[in-house]
């Protein structure tokens, strides 16, 4: 089982300091998400704040975002030879810019030298990248910004999927709100399991998503390719009925259309036949049951409809490129 963290830090260690680093135009969810994360985080034991969190700028004073609202900050060069626990490069469509502000590429690299973890939001890799950090490294970003990631830097190992990566010290996560997600993993690494699932319950998230998910949601892909949601209601119904066995003839009718005419017109919109879909929905399901329960491979199987456990295997392979059990040893969060 994969477990987010070693050993949590030691209680008198607290509160860490937490640098985020800011620039004109950035997203302001990729900074005021993780920066919720860590300053609600808490020690399991006594209750105290976990972290003490800071903004700084190439010139301090207050930074324009992507919204009306603009950010105070400090001057970075007021953290040189400070104690910094985790450094964080926020994004934004200003991180093109920002790469080619030399005084802010060169204080990056020399405040992480004094960082025990270095970290990026969405498109903060691209300065982690021109500042030197990540070569060598596996990486993400969000997909729209990866091409120009392993375009410019091919010393990156860029993977497109993942939501966030560690490696090493240094973390980068893909867009917006894969920012939280990485950020509670590090509450996770630091604290351990219970205060970071307390926090995301505080914060409405859904769970404490492993790194190794996807940014791409599948129900979001689904209302991507049938953008009038033709078929939302025969996709919730599917998902909610696994455990039936599911025939394309019912699902023509519950489409209120005839079996020839709803297999065309479905595999035209989704690109899918309707057979592949509810095998896509089971392995869907079996891949949340797998990460979050303790769940014998027979009762997922059961629970996701599949009925066998090698039927079940072998969808997973078709679909994910790798098979239950390697599946749950990666990416189970421990609870």
């Amino acid at each position: 089982m994969t477990s987010f963290s070693a050993k949590p830090i030691d209680s008198e260690r607290l509160p860490l300091p937490v640098l985020f680093v800011i620039y004109p135009n950035i997203v302001l969810l990729d900074l005021s998400g993780p920066l919720q994360v860590f300053a609600g985080a808490k020690h399991a034991d006594n209750g105290a704040l976990a972290y003490r969190t800071a903004i700084a700028s190439v010139t301090g004073g207050p930074i324009q975002t992507d919204t009306v609202v603009a950010i105070e900050s400090e001057p970075i060069e007021s953290w040189v030879n400070r104690e910094i626990h985790t450094l964080v490069v926020v994004g934004g469509n200003g991180a093109n810019a920002a790469m080619k502000d030399a005084r802010l590429i060169e204080s990056v690299s020399m405040i992480a030298g004094q960082a025990e973890r270095v970290c990026s939001v969405c498109s903060g890799a691209l300065i982690l990248a021109e500042a030197g950090l990540l070569q060598g490294r596996r990486a993400t970003t969000h997909w729209d910004d990866c091409a120009h990631l392993e375009r410019d830097f091919p010393e990156t190992t860029v993977e497109v999927d993942p939501i966030y990566i560690k490696d090493r010290p240094v973390w980068t996560s893909a867009g917006i709100t894969a920012g939280i997600d990485m950020s509670l993993a590090i509450v996770a690494e630091d604290l351990g399991t219970p205060p970071a699932i307390e926090l995301a319950q505080s914060l409405l998230a859904y769970m404490v998503r492993p790194g190794g998910q996807s940014q791409f949601s599948p129900v979001l892909k689904r209302q991507r390719m049938d953008r009038s949601g033709r078929f939302d209601d025969l996709h919730r119904w599917i998902a909610d009925n696994l455990q039936k066995t599911i025939g394309t003839e019912e699902l023509a009718e519950r489409a209120g259309m005839s079996l020839r005419n709803f297999h065309r017109q479905y595999s035209a919109t989704m690109g899918i036949t309707p057979a592949k879909a509810v095998e896509t929905i089971r392995v869907e399901r079996a891949r949340e049951l797998l990460e979050t329960t303790d769940h014998s491979m027979k009762v997922i199987a059961n629970q996701c409809g599949f009925g066998e456990e090698e039927r079940m295997r072998r969808a997973f392979i078709r679909l994910t490129h790798i098979n239950p059990s390697d599946y749950r040893q990666r990416f189970q969060f421990n609870a």
